[in-house]
């Protein structure tokens, strides 16, 4: 039987902090693109790593790669883009099987008018919050934690292979 290595007092009370530090950032930004773009924070997402890409288009796979979601939740999320007119779907045409998701002018247009609002929440509900140094500090920790979670493919954005 294996040994647990239970936390210790500090880590426990980090570990704590941090989930209720994730938590309550990730519902407040998700509250304010809700009230002021009509959007859901993941929906916004998608848009971000649309308009990020050379020509504004990924392959359905690699979009949920890259934002860390089952194919079907992203299938249906594109389907409220698509809905919206924000995002396009097509077959891509070197692959039957596949399908590409491509940002449409009005849906960089929604990106950029939620943008500004969004920035500033990041901004006044995190970075406000901390010295340069724990940014950076922040920035380290958060890198690690994802290579070692095998976070590779999630930021930066693979380029579309069609």
């Amino acid at each position: 039987m294996a040994h647990t290595r239970w936390l210790d007092d500090e880590e426990q009370h980090t570990w704590r902090a941090f989930l209720t530090a994730n938590r309550l950032l990730m519902d407040r930004l998700d509250r304010q693109l809700q009230n002021e773009a009509g959007i859901p924070h993941t929906y916004y997402e998608i848009l971000v790593r649309l308009s990020e890409v050379p020509g504004r288009t990924l392959r359905m796979s690699q979009l949920a790669s890259s934002a860390m979601s089952s194919r079907s939740r992203l299938s249906h999320a594109v389907s409220r883009l698509e809905e919206a007119g924000w995002i396009r779907r097509r077959e891509c045409p070197t692959d039957r099987r596949g399908a590409l998701a491509e940002l449409t002018a009005e849906g960089l247009a929604a990106l950029e008018a939620a943008a500004p609002g969004h920035v500033e929440a990041v901004r006044t509900h995190l970075f406000d919050q901390l010295s340069r140094e724990q940014v950076i500090q922040l920035g380290e920790i958060s890198e690690a934690v994802a290579r070692h979670l095998g976070g590779e493919e999630a930021w930066p954005l693979p380029r579309a292979r069609c």
